[in-house]
């Protein structure tokens, strides 16, 4: 094991626990082991098994791949897999424990978060039961390992998922200040799609006005979000920009005194991501490089915002 990788593991450690005694306890109650044991490993008289760093990156979320990159000059990025449909019990442990992260934002009021997508972002989408069941239907249509093509009727998602559902669209509004930038024909492909699955006769006439019903609803709350430049529930800030040009694909980044992370969203409902600094400080830069071609609407510009608004309740009558 070379030093410089094992001078970032113990590095990590410490930035999860900057208390030593409580560091050390910690590690205690994790590893059974004896407190001079773990002194011993902290110091580097002698060094941690193999099987004990496994176990202390798993339960504490440390990135093994990103330290090994820290040392190798490389930025790894991760996948997480995960079933929407009927999660299995470390998967909704794992859910919970974001959620309640996500929670603890509203204690760092300089926390960011930042979105830009071609799609409707799951920070909105997730309070609204059948619009969220539609991208989770599209999902399984187009990525699903399913053998048998199933209807919008038969994606459900089991119970356990549907409350962290509501949760997290609960949590998500404690994030102190909040930017998304649409992309200019976001309802646009919204309604194509919509369409398209209405004409295969996968969605019925009944289930296309409930979703018509869940978009009006979003456009009537996303439009009190623009005129009051926050969430009502909470008063957080938000800022909506819709881009003037095309957005590829979702991006997004948290950053916060507590945690930074950003993300690269894929195949509807995954997203590749990374904790390391560096690259999450170019996501930043990156991303608020965008506000230059992008026309902001929440608060200023009423007239752009009523236009925009309007429009896309046109588009929502054509369904």
């Amino acid at each position: 094991m070379e030093n410089d990788w094992y001078d970032f593991f113990i590095e990590s450690l410490h930035k999860k626990y900057p208390k030593k005694a409580q560091l050390t306890q910690e590690l205690v109650d994790l590893l059974y082991i004896e407190r001079e044991a773990v002194y011993r490993r902290l110091r580097k008289d002698v060094l941690f098994p193999i099987h004990e760093i496994v176990k202390i990156a798993s339960e504490w979320n440390i990135s093994l791949d990103e330290i090994i990159g820290i040392s190798s000059g490389q930025i790894p990025f991760q996948m997480r897999k995960m079933n929407y449909i009927d999660p299995s019990k470390d998967e909704l442990i794992f859910l919970r424990q974001v959620i309640h992260s996500i929670g603890q934002l509203k204690n760092y009021p300089d926390t960011e978060f930042m979105d830009i997508c071609n799609k409707l972002p799951r920070q909105l989408v997730a309070g609204y039961d059948y619009l969220n069941q539609f991208y989770l239907f599209k999902w399984i249509y187009q990525y699903g390992l399913e053998k048998e093509i199933i209807p919008y009727s038969q994606a459900v998602i089991s119970p356990e998922k549907a409350q962290l559902t509501k949760d997290y669209y609960k949590a998500i509004k404690q994030v102190p200040n909040t930017n998304f930038i649409w992309d200019r024909m976001l309802f646009d492909n919204l309604v194509s799609d919509l369409q398209y699955f209405y004409s295969i006769r996968m969605i019925t006439d009944g289930e296309k006005e409930l979703i018509k019903k869940d978009l009006y609803d979003l456009l009537d709350y996303m439009q009190e979000v623009a005129n009051k430049g926050c969430y009502p529930e909470t008063h957080n800030k938000v800022n909506f920009y819709i881009s003037l040009l095309n957005i590829d694909t979702n991006y997004s980044y948290t950053f916060s005194p507590e945690a930074n992370i950003c993300f690269v969203h894929v195949f509807e409902k995954y997203e590749i991501y990374t904790f390391n600094q560096e690259m999450v400080t170019n996501f930043k830069v990156w991303m608020q490089l965008k506000k230059r071609s992008s026309m902001q609407i929440s608060e200023v510009d009423e007239r752009n915002r009523i236009e925009y608004f309007f429009r896309q309740r046109q588009l929502v009558d054509s369904l």
